[in-house]
């Protein structure tokens, strides 16, 4: 365990950090959001720590989210203590542990009133390929802020509202500005995924598009390519983000003039313009992602393209398929009075799984703001006639049933779905005489 221990402090020693140094700054937050995090569990937690003399902060994006005003929803914690530290703490006090397959990374998860608490150990990267980091526990708070990829998530906050910001974090916030800590390229270059988190995280806090810094650009395009060895999985989940959150279009653009969108499957002939239409279509409509990423594609070959390269559900495949065949053939009927009626019959006629949700999807697409809204309260009612009905008038062939039943279930669709079972017979016995 020594051995391992020198060995990894050696080639620490020898790794070459790029970090811009910051003088700490503290202030005190005492925010609504902040007290109501303080349920029994996480007063049991801090007690703990207290009283083993171990410190305990709120870390990374659950900071970013108090000092915006929001209650976050996920809350990570960060510790001077050791996972055998913790584990020893925990089992003392009877506390159960879960999920510890992060424990090599320094993460113990505690189960106390039935909620769970992430804490992890204070580390410091000794190497890394791109993708994955090997580590080394630290008590050096500053050193721990010095792995994070963005300023405004290298913040920590103490229990007693007392933020610890050694990277100005905190006026980045204050101001809408996305950066790097310290150098952009040694960011990258130790997780290139760090490339789509800062996508990320400019739509989701920057108020204006093209408020980049151009030193940030020219790190992001000369790694790029590192983008290549990243999973499709880790890949998709931040490209989803990206395709729901603001200036959706600015920063698409920006990946293809950066070279980052044929790294990360998107189509070598995105089809820009579509995307821009669709981004001003589905504002304020809470899209899917793949609704808003159909609109680069041109093929449905390139559906199941991006599926190998990003192993997006077979949900989404059948969403991205459907609005490549139907964005353009199935439309509101503009001269008529029930502009709808194209998408309830063809939900009525429909075997489309799911049909319902893809054409509410397929609606924001189209930026059919008011007919989403009438179509989100409609469900295909029950065609009120069936065969029993018409063997009562005495019709016994079973083909002629079938053709007289959809004779009348034409009729039931062009009235609107309003005709009830004795309008459709009535009209049936005038035909038949």
């Amino acid at each position: 365990m020594i051995q391992r221990l020198v060995k990894q402090t050696l080639r620490l020693n020898a790794v070459r950090e790029i970090v811009v140094k910051r003088n700490l700054f503290t202030m005190q937050l005492q925010s609504e959001e902040f007290q109501a995090l303080f349920t029994n569990g996480l007063k049991s937690v801090a007690d703990l720590f207290m009283k083993e003399n171990q410190e305990l902060r709120i870390a990374g994006g659950a900071v970013r989210d108090l000092l915006m005003g929001k209650k976050p929803q996920d809350v990570d914690f960060a510790t001077t203590a050791t996972p055998d530290q913790m584990k020893e703490m925990f089992q003392k006090a009877g506390i159960r542990m879960i999920n510890n397959k992060g424990e090599k990374h320094g993460t113990i998860t505690a189960r106390i009133h039935e909620e769970n608490f992430e804490v992890t150990t204070l580390r410091i990267d000794v190497s890394t390929d791109g993708r994955h980091a090997e580590v080394l526990f630290t008590t050096d708070w500053q050193k721990d802020a010095e792995r994070r990829d963005l300023t405004i998530n290298s913040m920590f906050l103490g229990l007693d509202g007392t933020l610890y910001d050694y990277f100005d974090g905190y006026e980045d916030l204050k101001k809408k500005r996305i950066c790097f800590v310290g150098d952009a390229a040694h960011r990258i270059q130790e997780d290139y995924l760090r490339i789509l988190r800062y996508f990320r995280f400019y739509g989701r806090i920057s108020e204006r598009p093209s408020n980049h810094d151009p030193a940030t650009l020219d790190a992001i395009r000369h790694n790029a390519q590192g983008l290549a060895g990243i999973s499709g999985e880790r890949i998709w989940m931040e490209l989803k983000k990206i395709l729901t959150g603001e200036h959706t279009s600015h920063l698409v653009h920006l990946m293809y003039q950066l070279g980052v969108a044929t790294y990360i499957g998107l189509p070598v002939d995105g089809n820009l313009q579509e995307l821009d239409k669709v981004c001003k279509n589905v504002q304020n409509l809470s899209p899917k992602p793949m609704t808003v990423l159909a609109s680069l594609l041109r093929l449905q070959d390139e559906v199941t393209k991006l599926d190998l390269r990003l192993k997006i559900s077979k949900e989404e495949k059948n969403l991205g398929l459907f609005l490549l065949r139907h964005r353009r053939d199935l439309t509101p009927a503009t001269a008529s009075s029930k502009p709808l009626k194209p998408y309830q019959d063809f939900m009525t006629d429909s075997r489309e799984p799911d049909a319902h949700s893809k054409i509410c999807e397929l609606l924001k697409y189209q930026g059919e703001q008011r007919l989403l809204k009438e179509m989100e309260l409609w469900s295909v009612p029950c065609f009120p006639v069936n065969g029993h009905d018409l063997r009562r008038m005495g019709i016994s062939s079973g083909k002629e049933i079938g053709i007289m039943l959809q004779e009348l279930r034409d009729q039931w669709k062009k009235s609107g779905y309003q005709m009830d079972k004795e309008a459709l017979l009535y009209s049936m016995e005038k035909a038949l005489k």
